[in-house]
């Protein structure tokens, strides 16, 4: 097979998935990891997929990846971010931790913590935190997303509304690396996490540096709205100018000057 054909197949598999993995890709084409990561690199390039640590992706505007390719990729930017984030939450403290796979990361780290309150729209955060004996663990009500247990609806935003809390933890589909927009693919998920952003004294942003320059077609709001990003690398410039801006913090998590 020859590069042009075989880089075309890298790009209608990635379609396809969502998200494929350098040695999946290895196997199926029986060339090596070198070659693939050449592919890559040139299909990156040219803005045909995006190129991840281990692998690439096919970016909609109007449909996520499915939510068991979002478990796996940028697992261990995920687990940086979430044991920087858990750090910072202190003991007996309320929160809201919304709907995502980064979101689920920062529950298992924050396993380790005493007598938090926790009020989520996320079926698997509830599960994980309710573990733990001192901890509360409340679920908004609504309608369960079945692909990924988020619950969203008009009985979830005015239930958040019921609430003020110390802490909202966020995870984003998407940042706009220009303007710094918020960006996500439901609508309805996008109104329960702006009712939390509103509902929080402290807002932490979770999101891996993929996130920056990915497209979604809802905007949720902006980065100027946080109080603290937590990601792994640093973001565009532009970003960064309006973070000084609006005095969001920026915490690096992981081993980046």
């Amino acid at each position: 097979m020859g590069q042009q054909t075989r880089q075309e197949k890298i790009v209608a598999i990635a379609k396809e998935k969502g998200y494929v993995t350098i040695d999946e890709l290895a196997s199926k084409f029986s060339v090596t990891p070198q070659t693939i990561r050449r592919d890559i690199n040139a299909l990156a390039e040219a803005e045909q997929i995006r190129r991840h640590h281990g692998g690439a992706s096919y970016d909609s505007s109007t449909t996520n990846v499915a939510y068991a390719t979002r478990q796996i990729m940028q697992h261990s930017a995920k687990e940086q971010i979430a044991r920087k984030l858990a750090a910072e939450i202190p003991n007996y403290a309320s929160l809201f931790i919304n709907i995502g796979t980064t979101t689920e990361t920062v529950a298992r780290a924050l396993l380790n913590h005493q007598g938090l309150q926790v009020i989520t729209n996320n079926l698997n955060v509830a599960t994980i935190l309710s573990s733990k004996e001192d901890f509360t663990v409340i679920i908004a009500g609504g309608t369960v997303r079945s692909r990924d247990g988020g619950v969203m609806g008009e009985a979830t935003i005015d239930f958040i509304n019921q609430f003020r809390v110390d802490y909202g933890i966020i995870g984003i589909s998407g940042i706009d690396p220009n303007d710094g927009s918020l960006l996500d693919y439901d609508y309805q998920e996008v109104r329960v996490a702006q009712s939390i952003i509103a509902n929080s004294r402290n807002v932490f942003l979770a999101a891996d540096s993929v996130k920056f320059g990915r497209n979604a077609v809802v905007r949720l709001g902006n980065i100027t709205q946080v109080d603290r990003l937590f990601t792994e690398e640093h973001p565009p410039k532009p970003i960064l100018t309006l973070m000084k801006e609006h005095q969001v913090r920026l915490e690096l998590c992981g081993s980046q000057p």
